[in-house]
């Protein structure tokens, strides 16, 4: 063959495979920036609410702090997230259930609540304490900053129905009941070392609270809850509920996640399941790091086994001193799976595909060790709403999960209570 022929045919045929390539490679590229500016138009006209978001505190441990060092929803970052309201709970951990236990917890939640109204009063304008769903939307058409105080943990009401009536007065509009630890309101989904089933989901008390929050318009949280105590909160309430931070338990066994089964009974409620970007709850455990997970343990001396579906790994690290406590903490957190937020996403569309999209929102449980690659701050917002619209998620959809189906909830719960007081 002559060899003049052969090569001009090749080098056609080479050249048109690069043009073809660059021709798919531009289309793709020229999708992305649509997508891209479709996302950002969609993330500048919803209203954007954050159910859950710690404070911090100067002694919270720096773990608990972003990066620079300071608040993941600082104002800063809120701003540059778009993000319109949080909720910032007034939670207490687990401790030791008597007087002087009542009292360091009352201190620390009384501590939160002045940081909050510091964080307001500090903002030079820019935040401001929402009281109702009608102040949310109203700060928001005036370019601020939402403010929902939240409550978690009735270790710090000293088993007095009383101390709601305070709450409320200071602003708190969503109640947990339990951290990690049972209370004198309700077990706990992560009990304590030693801790058994003790009120088998809420106690007397706990159910007067949800008839006194329900008659107040506390819109009441059921995260950190057994399955029991969902249930019956469920079944007692006359409002819809929100779970403000958790994830689906079909994809990953955390007794932090919800079953099918408790999903479906919220759905039933009418209430609305908040996903949070918290490794453990979003990825599974590794065998290797299970291994790793106990020989760690046993070179603290830990006693009791890490139980991976409570994620229990500080159990019984109490007995260290604070200095090999952090010691401890900063080994272990590097064995902790490894979320993406793909795979955060994944939790968000499956309750959304399981109970329906006016179901499922967004509850980041930032400042509390939350946070995934692509979403670790406030600052990050617009990732989620990118991957859901490169998920087939529309615009109102996506306002729907950014905040409307919290609106409407609350909006709900104001309802019910001003009923009940006519």
């Amino acid at each position: 063959m002559d060899t003049n022929l052969r090569y001009p045919r090749l080098l056609r045929g080479l050249i048109g495979s690069l043009l073809l390539a660059a021709a798919v490679a531009q289309a793709a590229g020229a999708d992305d920036a649509s997508l891209e500016a479709r996302a950002r138009q969609i993330h500048s006209k919803v209203l954007t609410i954050d159910t859950h978001v710690d404070v911090l505190l100067p002694e919270t441990p720096k773990r608990y702090y972003d990066k620079d060092g300071k608040s993941a929803a600082d104002v800063a970052k809120l701003k540059a997230g778009g993000v319109d309201a949080i909720a910032l709970a007034i939670a207490v951990g687990p401790g030791p259930r008597n007087a002087a236990g009542d009292a360091q917890a009352k201190a620390e939640a009384d501590q939160k609540v002045k940081a909050i109204q510091a964080f307001v009063s500090d903002s030079g304008g820019a935040v401001a304490l929402a009281r109702s769903a009608d102040d949310i939307e109203r700060l928001h058409r005036e370019g601020k900053i939402a403010v929902i105080p939240s409550f978690l943990n009735a270790r710090s009401l000293g088993g007095k129905l009383d101390g709601i009536d305070t709450l409320y007065q200071q602003g708190v509009r969503i109640f947990a009941f339990t951290h990690a630890g049972n209370n004198a309101f309700a077990d706990s989904s992560r009990p304590s070392t030693g801790e058994k089933v003790e009120h088998k989901g809420l106690s007397p008390l706990g159910k007067q609270a949800v008839a006194k929050l329900n008659n107040l318009g506390v819109v009441i949280d059921v995260a950190q809850l057994t399955p029991d105590g969902v249930f019956q909160v469920l079944q007692l309430t006359k409002a819809p509920v929100i779970a403000s931070h958790t994830a689906a338990r079909a994809l990953v066994d955390n007794t932090r996640n919800l079953s099918d089964a408790e999903l479906d009974a919220i759905k039933k409620n009418g209430g609305v399941v908040h996903v949070t970007p918290f490794n453990p709850y979003l990825a599974k455990q590794s065998a290797e790091s299970l291994t790793k997970i106990k020989a760690l343990r046993d070179e603290y001396g830990l006693k009791g086994n890490y139980d991976v579906t409570r994620n229990n790994y500080t159990e019984g690290y109490e007995a260290l001193s604070k200095e090999r406590q952090d010691q401890y903490v900063a080994a272990i957190g590097k064995l902790q799976p490894v979320a993406t937020l793909q795979n955060y996403i994944d939790h968000i569309d499956y309750i959304a595909k399981r109970i329906g999209v006016e179901h499922v929102g967004i509850g980041a449980d930032f400042n509390h060790g939350a946070g995934v690659e692509g979403f670790r701050n406030e600052a990050d917002a617009f990732n989620v709403t990118r991957e859901l619209v490169k998920r087939g998620y529309n615009e109102e959809q996506i306002a729907k999960i950014w905040g409307g189906n919290f609106l409407r909830v609350f909006r709900a719960v104001e309802k019910a209570a001003q009923a009940q007081r006519t």
